[in-house]
């Protein structure tokens, strides 16, 4: 009986291990393929979206479809011609007099091409992933998100990153 009970204990730490060791080796695939040096920027057509009312520019792909652009004017959304799930959009907005004393507890981590300082936000889980830049000059806080399904996110990373980097804003 002590012996059974020692094998099925062998067992039940053997099977844990596997089971953090298929996560780990699951989690360095997702985290490899969001690394790869396969991103060629030069080789897809690009366009810019300039906004009107906030002056923040990005490029995207010439292929991608634009959704119908807000009725105030704060921004725009663009979705993929291969895959509706995977979007792009920009969109601005004044902020308000609390949410100006919460930004300054975030410390920026990005910092785009044109040289401005920003939060970038990349999260996946099972609902989907979402890279988002967050960049405020005061009086206005400005957002770039690109997103889609979780187990495609590995797919569309440096695409996102690529645009993040090239996001513009109005020089203060």
């Amino acid at each position: 009986m002590a012996t059974a009970n020692k094998i099925c204990s062998l067992g039940r730490r053997i099977y844990r291990f596997a089971a953090s060791v298929s996560g780990v080796i699951a989690l360095l695939i997702m985290l490899w393929g969001c690394t790869a040096n396969d991103f060629n920027a030069g080789a897809i057509a690009w366009k810019t979206y300039s906004n009107s009312r906030y002056g923040f520019e990005f490029p995207y792909p010439s292929n991608w479809t634009s959704l119908a652009a807000s009725e105030n004017g704060d921004g725009i959304a663009f979705i993929s011609p291969q895959n509706n799930s995977v979007q792009i959009r920009g969109w601005a907005s004044q902020q308000l007099p609390n949410d100006r004393e919460s930004v300054k507890k975030i410390k920026s981590n990005f910092q785009t091409a044109q040289g401005v300082s920003g939060v970038l936000v990349v999260k996946v889980d099972q609902r989907g992933g979402s890279m988002r830049l967050i960049v405020t000059q005061s009086p206005v806080k400005y957002y770039w998100q690109g997103q889609s399904k979780s187990q495609d996110f590995q797919d569309y990373y440096r695409l996102f990153y690529y645009i993040a980097q090239q996001y513009r804003i109005p020089k203060s």
